[in-house]
């Protein structure tokens, strides 16, 4: 069993942040790893990259969102509470080196919970690193303060203007490319979308592009398949092969169609457990 040490509500209550007592995996995680998480033992094995570490205090951070049945029973754990399963770190880490030029950590969403740890590492190697991070309103993001810390220079977009840069982190993120300074390496993750487009803009510029990709998962050893995404043509696994890819060889539309492909279940699900949840209240 692993305990929660720390929880904090985010982004509304549709964040969750949970601080877990897992002292291996915080000794050897890198960042870009991620790790399985199963609440109980008839529960759903959910990849959730590791948003820090702790390895002194033997505590890993996850941060997620609530979307699907799982999570929405994740978020019902307090701390003192346990989950059932905490596998990892998994996946191939970052590769963190001096690069020639800026480095650009980009994070749409939760995913600035993934591109916080790289950021944090990037800078501390040396580098002179801006970070971006984006959400559709100011009540929604999440980790100002740490990628602030994280990075030498942090721009803060929201689509609704309520805070920040009224627009996407791709209109920043151009403003970089078309600026004076060089820029070496781009960092990003986040909705599909977003990676989708930003892949797209640093492509004529001839940057090198990382995106972190969170397809469907199962085992997290490369054995169901179920991560599968196409890489410059050839299948590639997320859980062994990744998370990060070159951004300029993924296949984003069939990545989206593969998310896509039990959004009803997963609805449903959530349905379900919901009206379950408000049947006890009752009783």
């Amino acid at each position: 069993m692993f305990e929660i040490v720390g929880r904090q509500e985010m982004a509304q209550g549709t964040v969750v942040m949970n601080v877990i007592k897992a002292p291996k995996i915080a000794a050897k995680a890198k960042p870009g790893q991620f790790v399985i998480i199963r609440a109980n033992e008839t529960g759903e094995r959910i990849p959730l990259t590791m948003a820090d570490t702790d390895p002194q205090q033997g505590t890993i951070t996850v941060i997620y969102q609530i979307v699907g049945k799982s999570t929405a029973l994740f978020k019902t754990f307090q701390v003192g509470q346990a989950f059932q399963d905490v596998l990892g770190p998994l996946g191939r880490p970052t590769h963190i080196e001096t690069v020639d030029g800026l480095v650009i950590c980009v994070g749409g969403g939760t995913g600035t919970a993934v591109v916080h740890p790289v950021t944090k590492a990037f800078k501390e190697a040396g580098n002179r690193v801006i970070a971006i991070i984006g959400s559709r309103t100011k009540d929604l993001l999440i980790l100002e303060d740490k990628m602030a810390a994280a990075s030498h220079e942090l721009r803060v977009c929201t689509d609704d203007g309520s805070y920040g840069h009224h627009g996407f982190v791709t209109e920043v993120l151009k403003e970089y490319l078309d600026g004076p300074e060089k820029v070496g390496l781009v960092v990003a993750a986040g909705p599909v979308p977003m990676m989708k487009f930003l892949s797209k803009l640093t492509e004529p510029y001839g940057v090198k592009t990382l995106v972190s990709l969170n397809p469907i998962m199962i085992d997290g050893t490369g054995m169901c398949g179920g991560c599968r995404v196409s890489i410059k043509g050839q299948n590639r696994f997320t859980c062994v092969d990744g998370p990060e890819f070159d951004g300029h060889q993924v296949d984003f539309d069939e990545l989206t169609q593969r998310l896509s492909a039990y959004r009803n279940q997963e609805k449903q699900a959530v349905e379900e457990f919901e009206h379950q949840c408000r049947i006890g209240l009752t009783e």
